[in-house]
């Protein structure tokens, strides 16, 4: 089945909330991330860093039951979500998030904080290793390749590379990133290929090329996490790579602009929030001419666009609720993906 396909064939509303919905509660995180390092690098009051803390937290919470109570009422079966060819590697935003919020309450509750990340790392692994192991089943089509295939394996495991380096585990650290690079290396160039010799993706699956930008800002926090917040080669290395892909990104807007409103565009939200916090601990170490006017340009572009998102998302939602109230079916389960 390919990617079109796919997403042709669920144009009814089905009452189910798709794994894809659990990116909310991970652009949040990454959103609240990026305050957190303005409060130390920018000086901004940390009161609202910790409040988009607790908010992410509340909604990665609500997102994960809303989404297993919707499967279970309406005859899903979250093993088969999970061999979906496109959802299926959204799953493991839900322990990837939960690393990004065990971490920061690990400073007020450590034993809590810590037992969560440590649940989540493992949890991380059996999906890693799920998804990969699907991979060399061989019967996926290529057409539904997208950048949400770097999650499970590449996002996934440098996240868990850089909650161990703040808790101080310098091994799993250093683990967890060397996986996320090996898999940014063999996977990467696949998605690019897919894109450039296939048909294109649809246009509710376009978003989540945004993800492709992602890693070596994501790298590059992991190893700030790592190094003890240091600029050596490696960050030099990174910077070079997270430079030309945001470049990419921002070659690509008028096409991104062109597209209907999805909940598939909280997509680009984790990857600005990562690119944030980048460019933020990036310019307060380097000392950077205007540093702080640079910084709160970058805490500004981060703010708006995940503000923008979330308002219209809520538009949607609501617009939906009330359209299954009329018992309606005003938005096409693919239009909410």
């Amino acid at each position: 089945m390919t990617a079109r396909s796919w997403s042709f064939r669920r144009v009814t509303t089905t009452g189910r909330a798709p794994l894809t919905s659990l990116g909310i509660p991970f652009g949040l995180s990454g959103l609240a991330g990026t305050w957190t390092m303005a409060g130390a690098t920018l000086g901004t009051p940390a009161c609202i860093g910790d409040a988009l803390w607790l908010l992410a937290a509340v909604v990665w919470i609500a997102a994960i039951g809303n989404y297993l109570v919707r499967s279970r009422n309406h005859g899903g079966r979250v093993l088969r979500d999970l061999d979906d060819p496109v959802q299926g590697p959204f799953a493991s935003l839900a322990p990837t998030t939960g690393m990004l919020i065990g971490t920061h309450f690990a400073a007020s509750f450590p034993l809590a904080g810590r037992l969560l990340v440590v649940a989540c790392i493992g949890l991380v692994l059996v999906l890693g290793a799920r998804f990969v192991a699907g991979l060399t089943a061989g019967a996926r089509d290529v057409d539904a390749v997208h950048s949400g295939y770097l999650l499970p394996t590449v996002a996934a495991f440098l996240i868990a590379g850089q909650s161990a380096g703040s808790l101080g585990w310098p091994v799993a650290a250093v683990a967890g990133i060397g996986v996320g690079l090996l898999f940014w290396l063999l996977l990467g160039p696949v998605i690019l290929a897919r894109m450039a010799f296939r048909p294109p993706l649809p246009t509710v699956l376009l978003p989540t090329f945004a993800i492709f930008s992602a890693p070596p800002a994501v790298a590059g926090n992991a190893w700030f996490a790592a190094n003890g917040g240091r600029l050596d080669t490696a960050q030099h290395l990174l910077l070079g790579t997270f430079v030309l892909l945001i470049a990419v990104q921002l070659a690509m807007i008028v096409t991104y602009w062109r597209l209907s409103f999805t909940l598939g565009f909280w997509a680009f939200t984790f990857t600005a929030a990562s690119s944030g916090t980048y460019a933020l601990h990036w310019l307060d170490l380097a000392d950077a001419p205007a540093r702080q006017a640079w910084g709160y340009l970058v805490l500004v572009v981060v703010t708006v666009l995940i503000g923008s998102i979330a308002v219209r998302s809520v538009n949607v939602l609501v617009r939906a609720h009330a359209a299954s109230l009329r018992g309606g079916a005003v938005l096409p389960a693919a239009r909410v993906r």
